[in-house]
């Protein structure tokens, strides 16, 4: 399935809004990722997205739709070599190989755009498809923190995987 990264665009909050209003999405991120999820959650995100330079968040785009997001986030102080990614797609496109690509893409213009050696990715130890992602791009685990994710009254691992840039085929 072809799919594009492309910068968010004001008009597409319908669409942000409409994927990304589903707990099983809500279920594997952090509370900054509300549900339900609202206009004006969409809006703000989208305001957020926007407002780096150069850009860290894109548009996951199918069929000129927004169907997910993917970000690459630089850290400061003496993490500045580093970056973490975070990233969703909606439900109906799961199991479709996008992720992966997505994920190699946003690599390449992590490690092309700022001036970092390492992205790493978190996910909770239920999170099974996001680790499969991760590990088949070639992301290491490099740790794992019991019982630091707090969320829904219920605890769970972390899972820092990372990828380092020169593991990178440029």
């Amino acid at each position: 399935m072809r799919f594009t990264l492309r910068p968010f665009h004001l008009n597409d909050v319908n669409a942000l809004v409409k994927y990304a209003n589903n707990f099983n999405i809500a279920k594997n991120l952090t509370n900054k990722f509300p549900f339900p999820y609202q206009d004006e959650d969409g809006e703000a995100f989208i305001e957020l997205a926007l407002s780096h330079r150069p850009l860290q968040i894109k548009a996951i785009v199918i069929n000129d739709e927004v169907v997910g997001s993917i970000g690459v986030h630089p850290l400061s102080d003496i993490y500045s070599r580093s970056a973490e990614m975070g990233y969703w797609i909606a439900e109906p496109f799961w199991g479709k190989g996008i992720v992966p690509l997505a994920v190699k893409e946003m690599l390449k213009y992590g490690f092309e755009t700022f001036d970092i050696e390492r992205i790493f990715a978190r996910t909770s130890h239920v999170n099974l498809a996001s680790q499969q992602v991760l590990k088949k791009i070639g992301f290491i685990l490099e740790a794992e923190l019991k019982g630091t994710i707090f969320k829904y009254d219920e605890y769970f691992d972390e899972l820092i995987f990372s990828f380092r840039k020169h593991q990178l085929n440029l």
